[in-house]
């Protein structure tokens, strides 16, 4: 059994993921670059679904006077986030709870960040967690998430998902484990479209959003609440 929502064991994710998601080891910049560009020095950054502590690791350099608090429902991801950044007195773990459930003070955070998570819900279960990071910013503060997507028509997931299978073979995965991930779409996590996400973020309350990166079927937005 797993031990966590992806269909790699937290031991092995940091390798794993790469040899999945399409142009995965560039989502972490985009973010940084993104909220460097919006507010070179957030105060306290919360990334919500951290996985191993791979992006709060790469922030922390570049973010020298922000405060981070990361949670991940799996405690085998937060166990390594927690051995990566150990001794590190700018880092909270505030316990294995996804935004969801997470019940921190609201509107006392300047970022949150939300990877390849959101997709594990249901729509109804996605609006509420959006409302909940909404509900944690501050007034000015930003929502970053990066989430499998879905193209508008049956033609476009057709392609899109030869797309990624011809991906993951050149990167040395199995037919078999290929073709085991790509059966996860629409039954174990569960893509919604570009217009889609920008009209959930919008009717959740933020003033403005943005489509930040698309790669095959993977995007991030991010949202400033006013």
């Amino acid at each position: 059994m797993n031990d966590n929502k992806t269909p790699h064991m937290a031991s092995v994710y940091d390798e794993q993921v790469r040899q999945t998601i399409p142009e995965y080891v560039l989502f972490h910049d985009q973010i940084i670059d993104l909220v460097k560009a919006y507010n070179d020095a957030p105060s306290v950054w919360l990334d919500t679904g951290c996985g191993t502590g791979t992006l709060a690791m790469k922030a922390l350099e570049q973010f020298k006077d922000t405060s981070f608090i990361l949670t991940d429902p799996s405690v085998d991801m937060l166990n390594i986030a927690k051995t990566k950044l150990a001794g590190n007195n700018r880092v909270r773990f505030a316990g294995s709870a996804g935004t969801l459930e997470l019940d921190l003070p609201g509107k006392s955070i300047d970022v949150i960040t939300a990877v390849m998570s959101h997709h594990y819900f249901d729509i109804e279960s996605r609006r509420k967690a959006t409302e909940n990071c909404f509900r944690m910013l501050k007034n000015g503060g930003v929502f970053v998430t990066f989430e499998n997507i879905r193209p508008n028509s049956e033609k476009g997931v057709q392609i899109g998902l030869e797309r990624w299978k011809r991906f993951q073979l050149a990167q040395g995965k199995s037919e078999e484990s290929v073709q085991k991930h790509l059966m996860r779409f629409n039954t174990e996590f569960f893509p919604i479209t570009l217009e889609e996400h920008r009209h959930l973020l919008r009717k959740t309350g933020f003033g403005f959003c943005e489509v930040l990166w698309v790669s095959y079927m993977q995007a991030g937005f991010y949202a400033i609440k006013s």
